[in-house]
């Protein structure tokens, strides 16, 4: 009778231990799925550090333009990492050699190209138990608005929230920097080309928060910061228990390419 009596408390106590030990190994899970992401975000700077300037411009871009937009901090987070990671895909083989040339892109050369949500995708794809919505932004954000995009055809709000703020901030900031293969143009132009993009490549509502004085403002400025004197700024969050997923945030990294060639 004494055993029975006790027999609940013992089942509590080891419910209990379990669910610490669970717990426990989670908690190690998240931190190796958020070492990952770092360990990806680091190869990208070495791979490209052109690109690795370029993501992390995207990143403040976005995120300017999902703050003015109201969304919570979770969404930002996500639409953050969507950013850092858009490009991931062009690290991979033959997409890397042709970023990294110095001429004009041929058609078949473009068409490698195009490839790259699909390759950045499948590189994130292990990471889904922690970051769920993180491969399909990176696949998503070269769709359009009006369904003549690419990989899928996706069309308005069939593309996800992430990907539509990420191609937008990925299109002003491609024109306004030089890259291999292509020269830098002004603000001016990138301006309208987003404005020309209006419901056809982009979501109408978004291009005219983005286009609006207080965030083009905003926009401007961090263009110039990311422009002028480099900080290393980064840091991270404590995992989010609520949803079981690392909240970790990347507070974009910049090291200019000449810094990164004296570090060498």
């Amino acid at each position: 009778m004494t055993m029975l009596r006790h027999a609940p408390l013992v089942l509590v106590i080891a419910a209990g231990a379990l669910y610490l030990r669970e717990r426990r190994a989670r908690t190690r899970l998240e931190r190796l799925g958020a070492a990952t992401l770092e360990t990806l975000l680091d190869a990208i700077d070495a791979n490209n550090p052109d690109t690795g300037a370029h993501v992390r411009r995207v990143a403040r871009y976005s995120l300017i333009l999902a703050d003015s937009a109201d969304l919570d901090e979770r969404m930002q987070h996500r639409i953050e990492r969507v950013a850092l990671f858009h490009d991931i895909g062009k690290l991979d083989g033959a997409v890397a050699d042709i970023i990294n040339e110095s001429t004009k892109l041929s058609p078949s050369e473009r068409r490698s190209i195009r490839t790259h949500p699909g390759r950045g995708a499948q590189v994130l794809q292990p990471l889904i138990a922690f970051y769920p919505d993180l491969a399909d932004g990176v696949l998503t954000h070269h769709e359009r608005w009006d369904g003549s995009g690419y990989p899928r055809g996706l069309k308005g709000r069939h593309i996800p929230l992430s990907a539509r703020i990420v191609a937008i901030a990925d299109t002003f900031d491609a024109i306004t920097h030089e890259r291999s293969y292509s020269r830098a143009r002004s603000i001016k132009v990138a301006i309208s080309a987003v404005s020309d993009g209006r419901g056809r490549q982009f979501d109408p509502d978004l291009v005219d928060l983005f286009l609006s004085p207080p965030v083009m403002k905003q926009v401007l400025a961090a263009m110039r910061e990311a422009n002028g004197p480099q900080r290393a700024r980064r840091s991270r969050r404590n995992g989010n228990e609520a949803q079981g997923i690392p909240d970790i945030t990347f507070r974009w990294r910049t090291t200019a390419p000449e810094q990164q060639k004296a570090d060498q």
